[in-house]
């Protein structure tokens, strides 16, 4: 099996919204980070470069490890994909767009590697394109550059894992993403392209920055155009939360965690999916052990010490609470009580915990060398509902657009491809400046909350209902301002 070697991926994401999170794996790990939204760091956990892939057996028994990992085959099956699949449903015919800064000089190779791992086939096409401008060179020595590798490797390889018959199209952009403006410019000209050419129906981002990061609200508005022309043009566009729970990243260093709860930005957004993060609890054939729950790490040793190098508690949950920029949209009238006036995120839920990893392969030039990773985040959530529209979208026939009115009408309906999750919460406690802080977020319900959404999804149930939701109640939304950022 080889011995794991202590690598850390450092200061991946000082500034950038990466949803996963990269940990590389050891014995002793130094402080590794999480990719996941604009904010968050890598934490993929690798294998050294001769060890065999770990089962989740493996991982559990693993003294650097000590927690779960899951392949593809078992997030099929847990997620209920396998009905789908004997009856040609894989998400054929259709585009899943996966957007990051850099991208990987190694994700050609990388995704055969993982596809002839897993018994997966390659994707009817794999398309790399840089619309918003040349990306420079890949330097191994820039760690902004290595953690948006990792990211991604997470984005295409799970995404394709989901939808395995759906094309994949890589938009790399050639500025990093950071929180407030910087790298956004990039994205949205970059989206816009793709929009304009409606190169995919569905738009995966695993990054964000905190709403408060922007110098006001017209700043933000200038960097919605992508959403707006992707809801005129049918396309869904999904975020991540993020993986610092209630609380976010405060400044652009990446340094210091907001005091108060705080949301990210493109999730909190009105006219874009924001998807939280789940534990999944799953034997080695994919079956669940327990309900699934709110993803929340920040108060378990054993996982802090294997992302941040110590067991001390850190911030390490899903994202979700209330905007302070945008008010509550139409699609969330009937959970008003829920959310007040505001608009509250996440939408739906799915795998990202760090307490249940996920597999990837990755070899790009780095502080770590080629090998299996094992990483989690909202930025693993991402990716994953994108394949699981991709697959709706071929039901569908075409792309369906702005699905949020239809979530929560599929919720209020009780229609069985909804899960609820109704335990766990979101709240967070950390050490900063020599204080010890605690933000309080949600708490799992049944029905609507603010650290699940309306749950998570059985995708043999959960696909064909949202067809046929979406065709009846449309893609109508209503949305404004919040008074105090305007």
């Amino acid at each position: 099996m080889g011995r794991l070697r202590a690598t850390a991926l450092i200061g991946l994401f000082a500034a950038v919204a990466l949803v996963a999170g990269l940990t590389v794996g050891s014995a002793v790990p130094p402080a590794a980070h999480r990719a996941d939204e604009v904010h968050t760091q890598p934490i993929a956990k690798r294998q050294g470069e001769t060890a065999k892939l770990l089962t989740e057996a493996q991982c559990v028994a693993t003294p650097s490890i000590r927690i779960p990992c899951y392949d593809p085959a078992q997030i099929q099956t847990a997620y209920g994909e396998l009905p789908l699949f004997a009856a040609g449903v894989k998400g054929e015919g259709q585009t899943i767009v996966i957007v990051d800064s850099f991208g990987s000089p190694t994700i050609r190779a990388d995704l055969a590697t993982f596809d002839a791992r897993f018994k997966l086939p390659a994707p009817p096409s794999f398309r790399v394109i840089q619309p918003a401008g040349a990306v420079p060179a890949y330097n191994p020595r820039t760690t902004t550059m290595v953690g948006w590798a990792g990211e991604t490797t997470l984005d295409v390889e799970w995404a394709h894992a989901i939808a395995p018959g759906s094309s994949i199209l890589l938009v790399e952009t050639p500025v990093s993403e950071t929180e407030g403006t910087v790298g956004f410019p990039q994205i949205v000209a970059a989206e816009n392209y793709v929009i304009a050419h409606h190169l995919g129906n569905v738009i995966s981002q695993s990054f964000g920055a905190n709403e408060h990061t922007f110098s006001s609200l017209a700043a933000l508005q200038t960097l919605r155009s992508a959403y707006e022309r992707a809801y005129a043009a049918g396309i869904t566009v999904l975020a991540a939360t993020g993986d610092t729970g209630a609380t976010d990243y405060a400044t652009a260093t990446a340094t210091n965690y907001s005091v108060v709860p705080a949301v990210t930005w493109p999730a909190s957004d009105p006219l874009v999916t924001a998807v939280g993060g789940t534990q999944l609890s799953l034997d080695s054939s994919g079956q669940r052990t327990a309900p699934d729950r709110v993803w929340n790490d920040t108060y378990s040793p054993v996982v802090n010490r294997f992302v941040f190098g110590t067991s001390a508690v850190h911030p390490n949950a899903s994202g979700g609470g209330l905007s302070s920029v945008f008010s509550r949209p139409s699609y969330q009238q009937d959970v008003a009580q829920v959310v007040g006036n505001a608009r509250g995120i996440p939408d739906i839920s799915m795998s990202a915990a760090c307490s249940g990893l996920v597999d990837t392969y990755q070899s790009f030039a780095g502080p770590t060398s080629p090998g299996w990773y094992y990483v989690c985040g909202t930025s693993e959530a991402t990716p994953i509902f994108a394949g699981i529209v991709a697959l709706a979208d071929q039901e569908a026939h075409h792309g369906l657009g702005l699905i949020n009115p239809a979530l929560y009408a599929m919720a209020q309906a009780h229609d069985p491809g909804i899960v609820d999750i109704t335990q766990g919460d979101n709240t967070v406690s950390f050490s900063q400046g020599g204080v010890e802080h605690t933000v309080v977020g949600s708490s799992a319900a049944p029905g609507y909350d603010l650290a699940s959404g309306v749950g998570t999804v059985d995708a043999a149930l959960f696909v064909p209902e949202l067809v046929r939701t979406e065709a009846a109640v449309g893609t109508d939304v209503s949305y404004g301002f919040l008074p105090t950022r305007g």
